[in-house]
């Protein structure tokens, strides 16, 4: 085993990751303040050149660096995981996507507003973005076998176990009861609300545009993910 394996990228990769969540979860920290003062369009603006440069570095680092450090374990070529993976990153999505449904005002095209929600996604766990955050990085973990991936996952899990806590402090804050409510009908561990009986699956609630969105999207980024990887090799970071 080399013993240069720890390389810079290790180091760089979280850091950058450590930049990202202060950024992301500092700016949705702000929200209220922020939109008082500018307003909600405006604050989703500036929310929005923060996060997507921020988000595209990440990126493109991630791809270029993927293989980086100890090779812990090599699944690929096996039969069957390669399919297991993408059935794995699709699951991720659909968890990841549909926790905002509004996309006019993602887009500031609509007023954004702060929602509470307990329907379609929210039913099976009340934090989808972490859960298709873990499940994303279970299926590239799999597939890659690094200890960069692995630094990559610890930063992405952790950053998104604290959006569990912020994400239910900044509700409670602005619902009080009805908050407390929704969290007693809802759980993080996916399912577990259901099984208990303190939920209901409706399965209608998934036949929503945003879903039909995310599933195109899926299919989208299975025909272009080896062009972005092609792509991002251009970009020498």
């Amino acid at each position: 085993m080399s013993d240069n394996w720890l390389t810079v990228s290790h180091f760089t990769m979280f850091g950058l990751l450590v930049g990202f969540a202060i950024a992301h979860s500092g700016l949705a920290a702000l929200r209220s303040w922020g939109e008082a003062r500018i307003g909600a369009r405006l604050y989703r603006v500036l929310f929005a050149l923060v996060s997507l440069p921020l988000a595209t570095v990440l990126i493109i680092y991630f791809i270029n660096h993927r293989y980086d450090g100890l090779r812990l374990w090599n699944l690929q070529g096996i039969p069957g995981i390669e399919p297991i993976v993408w059935i794995l990153s699709a699951i991720s999505f659909l968890f990841l996507y549909p926790a905002t449904f509004n996309l006019l005002e993602i887009a500031a095209v609509q007023k954004p507003q702060v929602h509470l929600y307990e329907s379609g996604i929210i039913r099976v766990t009340r934090h989808p973005q972490m859960v298709g955050q873990v499940i994303w990085c279970i299926a590239h973990l799999l597939w890659l076998g690094t200890s960069f991936m692995v630094v990559t996952c610890l930063g992405l899990v952790l950053h998104h176990l604290f959006g569990v806590w912020h994400g239910d402090r900044r509700l409670r804050l602005r619902y009080g009861e009805s908050f407390e409510v929704v969290r007693d009908r809802t759980s993080i561990i996916p399912f577990l609300a259901i099984l208990q009986g303190r939920q209901t699956l409706v399965l209608k609630e998934f036949l929503r545009p945003s879903y039909v969105g995310v599933a195109a999207f899926i299919l989208l980024f299975w025909w272009v993910h080896p062009l972005l990887i092609r792509a991002t090799g251009n970009v020498y970071w």
